[in-house]
This record gives C-alpha cells, structure tokens and sequence, in this order.
C-alpha cells in the first residue's frame, strides 16, 4: 500500500506550539520596516479591519440552510434533523450563530484556520460548536494520514470527527497559512507608515518657519530675549483664529516658511499605496474599503458581483465543505446537504428585480408565490401556475386553439394573474 510507506511515525507535528508557522519563518512576524507584524497588530490597520470584519460580517449574515433532497431535484428544510438547530438558533450557550460564524470567519481571515469543538451526541448527531482559539491548538499528522488536534494542555489529541476546522490555502495540506504572516511585509508598511505618521505628529518635529536676522545685525545672545520675540510671535499669527493676519517685522528681519520633506510629501502616497496592497490580499475591490477615488455609478454594481464571485464566494465554499464533512455522518451526505444563499447579495435595484421577475414569469420559469417569496412577501391563493405564452409551440404544429377549454382557461389564468399584479 502506497500510504503504508508514507506513515513514518504514529503521530508527527505539522504546526508550530502557537499555531502560526509562518511566524518563525520570517522572523517572529517583524517585517523588514521594522514593524512586528502579527494578526493582533495588523487588525488596526483600518483598511485590514475593513476586509476581515467585510468577509466576516458577509458571511455571517447570510442565510445558512441544511436542506434534504427530496428526489426529482426537490430539497426541503431539514428541520427535523438535530444539526438545523444548531447551525439556525443555537450553536452553543452563548453565541449566537452570527456571532459563531463571524468569529469563525475573522479566525480564518487572520491567521488561516478556523477551529471549533463539535460536541456530538451518542448516534454521532451535533448538538453544538465550541469556539477554539488558534493558539491553543497543534496539529498533528496521524499514522493514518488523518489530522489529530492537540488542544492546550490536554492530555489526549482530538481526532477530526470532534475539530471543526476551516482552512485557508496550505503547503502541508493539514494547516492553512495566515494570510498577515504570509505578506507581513505589506500589511509591516502599512503599520510603519501610520506609526510613523503618529510620532511625527506627537513630537512635534516639524516647524512652520523660521525667522532670519540680517548677518550684519548684532546677535541676540540672550535666550530669553529669543523666546519671548518667538512667543509672541506664535501668540499673534499662530493658530486657525490668527490666519490671514498681516505681519511686520523690523530690523530686517525676515519669515521664511518651511516646507515639507519628501517623505512627508509622499506620506499620503505610501498611505494609499500600502492600503491598496492590504486590498489585494483579501480580493476586496477598492470602493469596497471606502477608496472610491475612481468609482462612479456604472461601476459599483459590477465591483459588488466581483466582491461575490471573487472575494466572498471561495470563503463561502469552504464553510460549506468543511461544514459537509465535519457536520453530516457518511450515511447522511448523499440526503442532506448545506448550503449559503447568496442570492440576496446580487440582487439588483427594485427596477432590475422587478423587470427580471416579469420576464420570468413571461417565460413560465417563475410563478406568483416565487416571486413574493423571492421578495420575502407571503404566498397567495393560485400564485403557484406557472404560465406558457401561446404562441410558443411545438415546430409544426401551427398557432394554438382558441376554442380549445385548456387554452381559453390558460388565457384567463393569465388575465388574472396580470390583474391581481396592478391590484397589489
């Protein structure tokens, strides 16, 4: 067997104590700025915080549904099934599923993985998710190639079936990298920048001019007589209520204004820039960090569907398929399933909506009671016809019957399906 001679030992460690193997690899998370980088550290990077908690609190609110098939393509909510209370209303004494799945989300986003303890009943059902903070687990490789969690200092290693784990991107297959670590560079200038940007401004290191005596005048050698002329000075033309003011100086003196260094000139640059990298990193267009310097209204709506394909949709996916194969016994996979609905997300204005509903109903894939209920609005009595235009029929078979009953009751179908949608 090929994984017999694969298996080494009975159990190896794949991860770090911490957790965080790219730490030590690129110098305990400092970046070559100077600045420790660290999952910590870079959520107070504004635009970092804006696509954590972006991802996060997207997913978070959108609904999540343990459905059954049915058969001939149907599927119904699997209320009946233990685990639809807990991924619906509870999944432990204190959270709520919002809040578990945005902690979740904000795990992964920053540091990779995501862990929960799966407390399961007797039959092997769940019965609820426990949050688990990444430093507290090691992963380790079985000898049967599965991964064994070590959590804290308990003694015993947890097998798969009882860890929750979403993963980001992995080079060993068992641990996801941090997506901070693995550009700690990018996310270390943003955080150099904005600190260094802080004690500029806390020391006070720039001045807004000088006053210049004539070489010939005799020196001012008294540091008191200096102080005093700058004092008043300052008192006279300084601040946001003495601007504009007319100044004159005597004795030849003259006010030269300071300007400012090409670093400082290039501060906002590097700002911009840095955050554009930070951008990057999670896929989040710009206008949706707030930089909407070259947005304009054609383009949003676009940048949104690229946000959900892009950025959002490959995060969804692996909360599903983790949550399929974590969540679900083997025998219940091939019935049940788990899935998003991220439908709401691409919904366009009321006007879109409503001109794609009406050719849907135009072209029978759309009944009455599918739209109120894509609208969240309550069924009605009849809204579940699904109409067929008349003059769609087969090649060959010429126009259809008027005299027929089965048409001339489809036709006043129509007629009052079109009146009760003026009604409303």
């Amino acid at each position: 067997m090929f994984f017999s001679k694969q298996r080494g030992s009975a159990q190896s460690v794949v991860s770090s104590p911490d957790g965080d193997v790219w730490r030590g690899l690129i110098g305990s998370g400092r970046s070559s700025s100077g600045a420790r980088v660290t999952p910590e550290s870079a959520l107070a990077v504004p635009v970092i915080q804006n696509c954590v908690t972006l991802l996060a609190e997207s997913i978070a609110q959108l609904p999540l549904e343990l459905y059954r098939r049915t058969g001939n393509g149907q599927r119904d909510a699997a209320i009946n099934h233990p685990l639809y209370d807990v991924l619906r209303y509870q999944p432990n004494a204190f959270q709520t599923p919002y809040e578990h799945r945005e902690g979740s989300q904000m795990a992964a986003g920053l540091r990779g993985n995501s862990y929960s303890y799966i407390d399961r009943r007797d039959d092997g059902n769940v019965v609820g998710l426990w949050p688990i903070h990444n430093d507290k687990v090691v992963v380790c490789k079985g000898g049967d190639m599965l991964p064994y969690y070590q959590i804290g200092a308990f003694e015993d290693r947890l097998p798969m079936r009882l860890i929750h784990l979403v993963r980001w991107q992995s080079h060993n297959f068992y641990e996801g990298l941090s997506p901070i670590l693995l550009h700690a560079e990018a996310v270390g200038l943003a955080q150099a920048v904005r600190q260094y940007t802080g004690k500029s401004f806390a020391n006070g290191v720039t001045v807004s001019g000088v006053i210049e005596r004539p070489r010939e005048s005799p020196a001012i050698k008294d540091q008191g007589s200096i102080d005093r002329v700058l004092d008043q000075w300052g008192n006279k033309f300084g601040g946001m209520d003495n601007a504009k003011k007319v100044a004159m100086l005597q004795e030849g003196m003259t006010f030269k204004p300071v300007s400012m260094t090409n670093v400082d000139a290039e501060i906002v640059g590097i700002l911009k820039l840095s955050g554009v990298d930070c951008a990057r990193i999670y896929k989040i267009p710009l206008p949706m960090v707030n930089d909407l310097d070259k947005a304009n209204y054609n383009t949003i709506e676009q940048l949104l569907i690229q946000f959900v394909v892009f950025g959002l949709l490959p995060w969804v996916k692996r909360h599903e398929q983790s949550m399929m194969r974590d969540f679900l016994l083997p025998q219940d996979r091939r019935d049940y399933f788990i899935e998003f609905n991220m439908a709401g997300l691409l919904r366009g204005d009321q006007k879109s909506r409503y001109e794609s509903y009406a050719i849907g109903r135009q072209w029978g894939w759309l009944s009455v009671n599918d739209i109120r209920r894509l609208e969240n609005m309550p069924p009605v009595t009849g809204g579940d016809v699904y109409l067929q235009p008349l003059n769609m029929v087969g090649a060959g078979k010429g126009q259809p019957d008027l005299n027929d009953p089965k048409v001339r009751a489809q036709l006043e179908l129509q007629l009052r399906d079109i009146e009760r949608m003026l009604a409303q």
